[in-house]
């Protein structure tokens, strides 16, 4: 699908406007023309429920369930994919996993392969020998059949049908996420996931299907949302970046106000089941918790839109169509997605186009790359 991206891009800030962040070390926001500040809203687009499809399919979603998306901004699902389809990708990361570990082992960063270990132990091993494996299994982006199967599922492509309507793609953005014990890096703070994106994802709903692959729970790290967070069809402050990651985090003192919420009052514990899934937009304020278990909490986070409108990823990657009404035959063309490439084990740094679009209020290694850079320079596998 050709396009161009028709918003504000982080290309367009120039390097010096970005070095006064640092030299200076106090963000005065009111004398920069961030793109990320907009007064944009768009309400009816994350409140209205759409005209329904008039045939009955598999996976579609309950009319509570539907009046929950569009009311509160999510509605969690139990008992919905099929487990076959998970294990498949359970065992696909496995293969992903021993890859990193014989990669590692042949370069001397690790100590042994920690091959006794299993899928929910064995990441973990991996990162107290060499941290950063997480991030290295993060950045390679690498979508193997069983991702490329769960992601084109008919009922999840059902689903969306009710949300976005029946031309469907899947967006350039999605994610494995294994989130270890006690790490940081696999800590997500409070945010929109539009703060990552151009303000071409503004106007535009792009459903997100959280879907952990062992029984998610407070204590193993699940998500965290602030229910009616989408109300005003905005997009609020963020800051970067938090701690020592790449994460912008949401202004806590200023967004409550933009965005007519109370991040105690309306916060929501997800705890989802295996099986189940965690649906929201992409407007919704959530986060990840920490994981005081002893295992490894994995998720696969995966995201669509129309194919009709801007996927708001500044033009670096766009989406992949899996339905088109003109097509009812259409065959997903994978080939941009379906790369395959060895580890980046001597780059654990995330500089990317989002730490241009906020102030940056706390430096570390990520943000000091993309300035010392002076460009935008894409992290999302690709």
């Amino acid at each position: 699908m050709e396009q161009t991206n028709s918003g504000i891009h982080v290309g367009s800030i120039t390097p010096s406007k970005v070095t006064f962040i640092m030299l200076e070390g106090e963000v005065d926001t009111s004398q920069m023309n961030l793109p990320g500040f907009t007064d944009e809203a768009y309400p009816d687009i994350f409140n209205t429920i759409p005209p329904q499809p008039s045939e009955k399919k598999p996976g579609q979603l309950t009319p509570k369930q539907l009046e929950q998306f569009f009311d509160k901004g999510y509605v969690l699902i139990k008992d919905y994919l099929n487990v076959e389809e998970l294990n498949a990708c359970k065992d696909a990361i496995d293969v992903m996993v021993d890859d990193l570990a014989e990669q590692l082992f042949e370069e001397k960063k690790i100590k042994r392969k920690y091959r006794e270990f299993g899928f929910y132990q064995r990441l973990a091993r991996l990162e107290e020998d060499c941290p950063g494996a997480c991030v290295m299994l993060h950045k390679l982006g690498k979508l193997p059949k069983a991702f490329r199967d769960l992601w084109s599922n008919e009922k999840l492509l059902n689903m969306m049908e009710q949300l976005i309507g029946p031309n469907i793609a899947g967006h350039p953005v999605w994610n494995l996420r294994p989130k270890v014990p006690q790490n940081e890096a696999t800590t997500v703070p409070w945010h929109q996931d539009c703060g990552y994106l151009d303000s071409d994802s503004y106007s535009v709903l792009q459903p997100t299907a959280w879907i952990p692959l062992l029984d998610a729970t407070e204590k193993n790290g699940c998500l965290q949302v602030i229910r009616n967070s989408h109300k005003s069809g905005k997009v609020a402050k963020h800051n970067c970046c938090w701690g020592t990651t790449h994460y912008v985090m949401l202004d806590e003192e200023e967004s409550p106000k933009i965005l007519g919420c109370d991040l105690k009052k309306d916060r929501v514990t997800c705890e989802v089941p295996f099986g189940g899934l965690l649906l929201f937009n992409n407007l919704v304020v959530h986060r990840s918790l920490n994981n005081l278990s002893d295992t490894i909490r994995w998720s696969l986070d995966l995201r669509w839109q129309t194919h009709e409108k801007l996927y708001g990823f500044y033009d670096l990657k766009f989406g992949i169509p899996m339905r088109k009404t003109a097509d009812p035959l259409y065959q997903i063309d994978w080939s941009e997605f379906n790369v395959s490439k060895k580890y980046d084990t001597s780059n654990l740094l995330m500089p990317g186009p989002w730490m241009n679009k906020w102030p940056i209020t706390h430096h570390n290694q990520h943000t000091k790359e993309i300035i010392k850079a002076g460009v935008t320079r894409p992290t999302w596998h690709n």
